[in-house]
């Protein structure tokens, strides 16, 4: 997981870590953002490595629920690294990583994301909690926000702080307010 973290930049906006699944194995990627006003009236949306329907559902959910005027913004998403990251368990760092660059504030290096958007921005639960939240703390994250539904005492264990969202509205006024 280290591998494909190594080269982020420290105090950059638009960027924000996730706990992946590489089948069962828990992995690290890094989600890019640049959100940028578009010069044209049709706004531009491109992506590497990550699902572009994926995106553009989450780009709406996030200018009907979390109130971001994305409609005038092209947007370039990327997964770092090489990797495709391609699970619903994306979402809420996918959201982060735009947030960020369209706030243009960072997120801190050492906090991660894991959880599903639903269309109402739900943070949904996802599987293999422990084994994600695990493998944060292994790699020396210091906190990690994750789907309120997938708590359980056992998370707090684990030597990382477990921020439970239920919301993707709440996730970005915990991160950027």
């Amino acid at each position: 997981s280290a591998v494909f973290l190594d080269e982020r930049l420290p105090d950059s906006t638009g960027s924000a870590v996730v706990v992946s699944l590489e089948g069962t194995r828990p992995i690290l990627g890094e989600i890019q953002a640049l959100v940028t006003p578009t010069a044209f009236g049709y706004a531009k949306r491109t992506t590497s490595g990550l699902d572009y329907n994926r995106v553009s559902l989450l780009l709406a959910v996030l200018e009907k629920r979390g109130n971001l005027m994305l409609q005038n913004q092209d947007a370039y998403l990327s997964a770092t690294g090489g990797i495709r990251l391609n699970e619903p368990a994306i979402d809420l760092a996918i959201a982060m990583a735009i947030a960020s660059s369209y706030y243009d504030k960072e997120i801190q290096s050492t906090d991660c994301f894991v959880g599903e958007i639903g269309l109402t921005g739900e943070v949904r639960r996802v599987n293999q909690i422990q084994a994600r939240v695990k493998e944060a703390a292994k790699v020396g994250f210091k906190r990690i926000f994750v789907p309120k539904y997938n708590m359980s005492p056992k998370l707090g264990e684990l030597g990382i702080e477990v921020v439970p969202v239920v919301s993707v509205r709440q996730a970005l006024k915990l991160l950027f307010s």
